[in-house]
């Protein structure tokens, strides 16, 4: 005996094919977008020892400001990292016989100090210290209790999940192009 199709009555039919169309019309239905997952971040993240050894509590101590050792920090896009000439404007006088100072003493006047960076976000994000120092943000909201620390790690995610729910915890815009070139 042949077995004969199942022959569907014509409302039974759109009504099928109408909720077919609806169920994969609908937003998420079929496949619900996946959320981003930024990769996993271990902190605190530590670097290799700095060139010279810096103690930022020490610093903070004697009330030198951010400002003071990052030329640019509250005025440029990128904070500058100090350089020997900087350095030497207070060591030349204070601290100049110990060893760290001596190190630094003895570099050529025009060398640059590599530091290695601890905050660093990636090649297609754009983050302007000046926009952030111009909307008020304090250099620990982003980089930590830098004053308490003798040694910096790096504390605070530097993610897109970080920036976003701070944007949205002070109601800053979170526009992608604000942080993302994206060929405009």
């Amino acid at each position: 005996m042949k077995s004969e199709p199942l022959r569907q009555a014509p409302a039974a039919r759109a009504a099928f094919v109408f909720a077919a169309l609806v169920w994969t019309a609908a937003p998420g239905a079929a496949q619900a977008p996946a959320r981003y997952r930024p990769p996993p971040e271990r902190l605190p993240r530590e670097v290799p020892p700095q060139p010279v050894r810096f103690n930022h509590k020490l610093h903070a101590a004697a009330k030198i400001a951010c400002a003071d050792c990052h030329p640019g920090a509250e005025t440029e896009a990128r904070a500058g990292l100090p350089q020997r000439e900087q350095c030497m404007l207070c060591h030349a006088a204070i601290a100049a016989d110990r060893e760290e100072i001596r190190k630094l003493a003895a570099l050529p006047a025009a060398e640059t100090i590599r530091w290695r960076r601890l905050y660093r976000v990636p090649d297609f994000v754009f983050f302007s210290h000046r926009s952030h120092a111009a909307g008020g943000a304090s250099c620990a909201q982003c980089h930590g209790p830098v004053a308490a620390r003798e040694v910096l790690t790096q504390e605070l995610s530097t993610g897109m999940i970080a920036c976003m729910n701070c944007h949205a915890d002070r109601q800053v815009s979170n526009e992608c192009f604000l942080c993302h070139d994206l060929g405009q």
